[in-house]
Parts: C-alpha cells; sequence; structure tokens
C-alpha cells in the first residue's frame, strides 16, 4: 500500500524525533520560542489526541487526549504504591519553589478532601480540579518533569526544546471516561488555567499566551497544534492560514476553564434564521448556558429546541430546488440521514446548505460546509451521509458544545493575551487541509 505524501512526511518526523531523542539533548534549538506537536484523529472515536515527549529520558512520545475545559494535564498511574507504579515521576515536596508557585492549598492530609490519585501521600504538593459547572473539588498529587516539544518557523518543525519542570498530575484511567484511543495514555489540558500545557510553555518559553489548533480528519495523517505564536501558520501548498481568520472575543465566567464564544444566531443555507431563546446563548451566574468548544466531544450538541429548529431548517432547505435531497432512514445516532448516492460531493465535502454561526455581528461568522456538517456512515449494507448533530437535551450545561467534527480542518487560534478566539472556518476553501503541514524536520 502506497503512503500519500502527507503520511510520509509524518512517518519520516516521527523517526527523527526519535532518532533525535535517544542520540542527544545537547542540540536543542532555541532560536523560536514557537513549538508544536502534532495532532492526530482516532478513527473509531473521531477524538483528537497530541504526541510529544514527557517522560524522561524521552524515547517514545506520550499520546494524550486533548481537553479544552482541564486546568492540568495527567497521565495514567495505575498502580497500588510508589513502586508499582507504570510512571516513574517527580513528586513535589511542599517545601518547594515549584509547590510554592503552585499556591498549593494542601500538602499533609490526604483524608481532608476526595481524591482521585491512587497513592495520596501527605507532605507532597497537591492540585485541586473540579470539573466544570461542579463545585466539589478532587485532589490529585502535583508532579514535574520535562516537556519536549519540537520548535518551528510555523513551516517546519525544528530540533527539541525543553520546557523543564513541567507540572502535571497522574490519576487512574477511569477519568478518560468512554471509549480512549488505543496508546492515549492520559490528558492534554488546554484550559483556562496557569497550570494548562499552553500556559506553562508560553511561561518558560517567555513566548506569547496563544495557542492554535488545526485538527486533521485523517486517520493517518496529523494535524498540528501550534503554541507561544501568532503565526505564519503555513500549510502545503504554501499558505498562511494566519491570514485567513476571523476573530470573536472569548467569554470568560468565574469558575470555568472552558471557552466560551458570544454566539448569537445560527443561519441555514445563508438566508434561514434558526428560532431560537437568545437567553439561553449566554452564561448564567452559575455557569450555565453559552456556547463553548469541546474537541473531546466528537459531535456539535445543541439544547432541544435549538436542535429541532436547526434540522427543521436544514431538511426543508435540503429538499429545496438547490438540492433535491430526501431524507432517507437515520442511523445511530444520528437523526437525519441521506442516501450517499444522492448526494453530490465537492472538494468541500458534500453539497449541502451551509450552517452559519453568527458572532457578535452578522459579518463575523463562522461558517460550517458540507465537510465538518456531515459524516459518511457506510455499514451493514447501509451508505447515508448524516447530520452530525445531537440533541443536548432540555436545559443542559452548555446551551451548544461544538464539537471535534465541526473542528476538523479549520484553524482555531485561542489568543489568552487578548482573549479572543480566531477561526478560519474550513480551511478546504483555501484549497489546502490540516494534514497539509510539512512535518520535514528543519533542522
Amino acid at each position: 500500500m502506497e503512503f500519500n505524501p502527507q503520511e510520509k512526511q509524518w512517518h519520516l518526523f516521527k523517526f527523527k524525533l526519535q532518532f533525535f531523542s535517544v542520540v542527544s539533548f545537547l542540540c536543542i534549538h532555541l532560536s523560536s520560542s514557537a513549538v508544536l506537536a502534532p495532532i492526530l484523529q482516532d478513527p473509531s472515536t473521531r477524538l483528537q489526541f497530541l504526541s510529544l515527549y514527557l517522560r524522561t529520558p524521552y524515547q517514545q512520545p506520550t499520546k494524550l487526549l486533548v481537553d479544552l475545559t482541564a486546568p492540568f494535564s495527567w497521565v495514567e498511574c495505575t498502580c497500588s504504591n510508589r513502586s508499582s507504579c507504570t510512571y516513574r515521576y517527580h513528586p513535589l515536596p511542599c517545601a518547594s519553589p515549584l509547590c510554592n508557585w503552585l499556591n498549593s492549598p494542601a500538602c499533609s492530609n490526604c483524608s481532608s478532601e476526595p481524591t482521585a490519585d491512587p497513592i495520596c501521600s501527605d507532605g507532597l504538593c497537591h492540585l485541586f480540579f473540579a470539573r466544570p459547572r461542579n463545585r466539589k473539588r478532587v485532589r490529585v498529587q502535583a508532579l514535574a518533569d520535562s516537556l519536549a516539544l519540537p520548535v518551528t518557523n510555523g513551516r517546519n518543525p525544528g530540533l527539541l526544546v525543553v520546557v523543564p519542570e513541567f507540572v502535571f498530575s497522574c490519576s487512574e484511567r477511569s477519568l478518560l471516561k468512554g471509549h480512549v484511543p488505543r496508546g492515549v495514555t492520559g490528558l492534554a489540558a488546554l484550559g483556562r488555567s496557569k497550570f494548562s500545557l499552553p500556559a506553562q510553555v508560553s511561561n518558560s518559553l517567555s513566548s506569547p499566551n496563544v495557542f492554535a489548533l488545526c485538527p486533521s480528519d485523517s486517520p493517518s495523517a496529523p494535524g498540528v497544534a501550534f503554541f507561544g505564536t501568532r503565526g505564519p501558520y503555513f500549510f502545503l501548498p504554501e499558505i498562511d492560514l494566519s491570514k485567513h481568520l476571523n476573530y470573536t472575543p472569548l467569554l470568560s465566567t468565574d469558575e470555568d476553564e472552558e471557552y466560551f464564544i458570544g454566539l448569537t444566531s445560527i443561519r441555514v443555507n445563508g438566508r434561514v434564521a434558526v428560532k431560537l431563546n437568545r437567553s439561553v446563548l449566554t452564561v448564567d451566574e452559575n455557569g450555565f448556558g453559552g456556547t463553548t468548544l469541546s474537541l473531546s466531544t466528537p459531535y456539535t450538541v445543541l439544547e432541544s429546541s435549538i436542535y429541532a429548529s436547526l434540522v427543521e431548517a436544514f431538511v426543508n432547505e435540503s429538499a429545496a430546488a438547490a438540492f433535491k435531497l430526501t431524507a432517507t432512514q437515520a442511523v445511530s445516532p444520528f437523526s437525519v440521514c441521506y442516501d450517499a448516492g444522492d448526494v453530490l460531493v465537492t472538494s468541500a465535502g458534500p453539497a449541502v446548505p451551509t450552517i452559519d454561526l453568527v458572532m457578535q455581528s452578522n459579518d463575523v461568522v463562522w461558517r460550517i460546509l458540507g465537510s465538518n456538517s456531515m459524516v459518511r456512515m457506510a455499514r451493514e449494507g447501509v451508505d447515508v451521509w448524516c447530520l452530525a448533530l445531537l440533541d443536548g437535551g432540555v436545559n443542559p450545561p452548555a446551551t451548544i458544545v461544538i464539537g471535534g467534527q465541526q473542528m476538523v480542518d479549520n484553524l482555531l487560534q485561542f489568543d489568552l493575551d487578548s482573549q479572543q478566539l480566531g477561526f478560519s472556518s474550513s480551511v478546504l476553501v483555501h484549497d489546502t487541509m490540516c494534514a497539509n503541514f510539512n512535518f520535514t524536520v528543519n533542522a
């Protein structure tokens, strides 16, 4: 079987990084404060994970599930005592300078708070976290190790640079709820926290507190995550996607590490306004409502009334003269599907009505094309394209959660310094894709 060019670049990149890590870590390129990590999609779960070097010595990359809500990263440590742990970690004494920087309120009594740490020890530094909109805090032990990532000029990866004393934790695998991609051993925290991966990279390398994600829709060719740079972000053939961004404010709440955006309306096919209750599009004092983003949610989830209105508008527009599509029997978990033979497929995916997420003004629009709104379901003699949206029920924690399917082959820039989200909509309209980053190592 022949590899495509992107797959060849990816396999060469993996070989070169493994060679650099085994041979020497003395040659560390420091002329750039920007770094990157490959971001890959698991084909069975459609979840995205980062590949980076966390465990010393740097022999094999660590695969961590991407979480846009988590305050700090963690790796699996299934063990009954420290000597039997699957991860050789470095705990932090309470009196250490790094623990003081963490401002940890607990160091002495493991029984005073619920803990997800299977080997909690008194006298060691701890971190606290609570799930979004869940006020119950859980304690885990703070760990530190060196994180290594390739530097980048926006065109290629370079040699590895070390982020010393990267703070994370370890916990039981059960925290990775649901099906977990093969080989994934923890979670990469990209949430709003000074302990998140982007924030620690920014602090260590004195770079802007900015990260950008371009997740690939390919199971074999990765996309890329950039840290510490607002661009350029070059993708073959020589396209700088940083020049194709629209911007909307990132909205914050007092309690959550999530990223909220100010969605104000939804249009279908550029003209049909979806009926919705605008009051639920804002976040209330308890952190409920609003529109957030989640790569750990495979498909966009909407509050029931918004979901029903959007689906109705989409079905009506699909049946119109421009598309002439008739819905067929749906395939779980979706409610609207069309026979694949009836759907014209273009360079931007299936030819179906567009879905516009309108932000603070009518000219700031995240346009969802067929490549992101539809997913192909081919199994047991059935071959259909389905609308990749799910009903979130009445009064869900977040009114709209924009999921991973709607983010693949989109560039998303999270600028925590200026508190804004840059979004490209589908990069396919610019004759590239997220799998087109050139992973040829530039030494």
